[in-house]
């Protein structure tokens, strides 16, 4: 369809993504070299003959890179392959030291699966049309500049040879927004399976297939036939690394091709680079096809036949189960839920908890102080996995009435934190035990006393003055009273 006939119909956005997966293994897919980056590493050290592809060096699959394989099969719902091969995919390009990249072409391990994602509200599934093993390519350090404007390029093979999950999906996506959660679904997936570590430096990297078709050849339901997907001009943008700058990429390129048809010109079908530090894509090259890509069959590799550890491979209990069975075990409202099964992590811990204290309390101390006192510290839970005997002792403090829950969570958890001391180590040094009944009194007479003032205001009728009477006494108590505690003897004191 031309770009003037295009101009004159409202148009629809069709999004596909290949997301490039760094699979957690002690070593390479193909030969024996650690995929551990070390402290301050040199470049290039960690290679060998076979993942830079020296003159007669043989590659050997790796087991491992295999089982994660077939564990985000089972993830997705895919179909695991009777048999499956490895292909040569040639194209030269200066990370890619053999000149060919082994992947899987015709006979994926994994196709036909889904994921199921929830977008504003709406549950939708995104079809999973294939997922491949493959090896990653070394990386490229642009020197002085940007892909466009560096003086020269480096080249660093250690990334050569790392194993990688290719994940393809159908031509699904209907918004940018809609990609960024697919992605942080894929991303939680994914690490519960315990395969992926998003820390890892270029563990996520997506190229995104983007098409803008007439919005009356769409069906109601979004779907879009073969024939329309054809007829219009794909752009493909490479080298996107994070959720948020999936969305902000593909927001750009839309707004790109939407103003290229209004003013009456073809969208390219090319490769275009999305340059995260000014906010745009730009050229790279025309686009692909398969034909040019020359494959065929890696004799090196025999053809591998595992539809059957499907069965034997065990996987965890995944998000969306977790967060279910905790809503409907421990009666947690949709948020909590949530909150606590962001990771696999996070939930093993709360149910640690959960098993030593009622679980709308394990619930409250988790996913509201303990998470948001990380999250403010930049930490994750397994910066405190290890100290699990130490928070329950801090619930214990509290539920057993020997310190405030104010102070609990303002003194002794921050404590906890920042100085890595124990709970009761924190409660003697600050003095925090709770006060006793006399000590209490005496501060709620000694606050009447000394604030006439306040006094005739809460008679008055201002509601202000009995909370401020309520501070002089928390203040006199070094805040070890318990404020509800404080609340009423006032009360009880002033109406008598």
């Amino acid at each position: 369809m031309t770009a003037q006939a295009l101009q004159q119909r409202d148009l629809a956005v069709v999004i596909g993504l290949e997301v490039h997966v760094q699979l957690e293994t002690d070593t390479k897919i193909f030969c024996g070299c650690s995929t551990e980056a070390g402290d301050d590493e040199e470049p290039n050290t960690r290679t060998c003959p076979v993942c830079l592809g020296l003159p007669g060096a043989l590659p050997v699959l790796n087991e491992a890179a295999v089982e994660a394989a077939v564990k985000i099969g089972k993830a997705l719902d895919a179909d695991v392959a009777e048999e499956t091969r490895f292909h040569r995919k040639n194209y030269y390009y200066p990370d890619l030291p053999k000149n060919f990249q082994i992947t899987q072409y015709d006979a994926p391990i994994c196709a036909d699966g889904t994921l199921s994602v929830s977008v504003e509200g709406d549950r939708r599934d995104i079809g999973i049309g294939r997922a491949h093993l493959e090896e990653d390519p070394g990386s490229l350090q642009h020197e002085g500049g940007n892909i466009e404007t560096a003086s020269h390029t480096l080249v660093d093979y250690n990334r050569a040879g790392t194993p990688l999950m290719e994940i393809v999906t159908d031509p699904d996506f209907r918004g940018p927004g809609e990609v960024r959660a697919f992605l942080a679904k894929l991303e939680e997936v994914l690490e519960y399976l315990g395969v992926f570590d998003a820390s890892r430096d270029g563990s996520l990297r997506i190229d995104a297939n983007i098409s803008l078709v007439p919005a009356d050849e769409m069906d109601p339901d979004g779907a879009v036939d073969e024939a329309t997907l054809a007829d219009a001009n794909r752009t493909e943008v490479k080298n996107i690394s994070s959720h948020k700058g999936a969305e902000k990429a593909l927001a750009y390129e839309v707004t790109r091709q939407k103003n290229a048809v209004k003013r009456g010109r073809e969208v390219e079908q090319e490769t275009r680079h999305w340059d995260e530090s000014r906010g745009i894509t730009v050229s790279m090259r025309s686009k692909e096809e398969e034909k040019d890509y020359r494959y065929f069959g890696e004799a090196d590799l025999p053809p591998l036949r595992v539809a059957d550890w499907k069965d034997r491979i065990p996987i965890p209990e995944l998000p969306d189960a977790r967060r279910e069975r905790f809503r409907e075990a421990y009666g947690l409202d949709a948020e909590a839920a949530s909150k606590l099964t962001s990771t696999k992590e996070v939930a093993d811990f709360f149910e640690d908890v959960a098993d030593r204290f009622d679980a709308g309390l394990a619930a409250t101390w988790v996913a509201d102080d303990l998470l948001g006192e990380l999250n403010y510290r930049d930490m994750a839970i397994t910066d405190v996995s290890d100290r699990l005997d130490e928070f329950a002792r801090l619930i214990e403090l509290v539920d057993g009435d020997e310190i405030t829950e104010k102070n609990a969570r303002e003194v002794v958890l921050r404590t906890m934190l920042d100085e890595g001391l124990a709970p009761d180590d924190v409660v003697e040094r600050e003095g925090l035990g709770k006060a006793g009944d006399d000590a209490v009194a005496a501060a709620v007479e000694e606050a009447i006393a000394e604030h006439p003032d306040a006094v005739e205001d809460y008679h008055d009728g201002e509601g202000g003055a009995l909370n401020f009477l309520v501070g002089q006494v928390m203040s006199k108590t070094g805040g070890s009273a318990d404020p509800g505690t404080v609340n009423g003897l006032l009360r009880d004191r002033l109406d008598g």
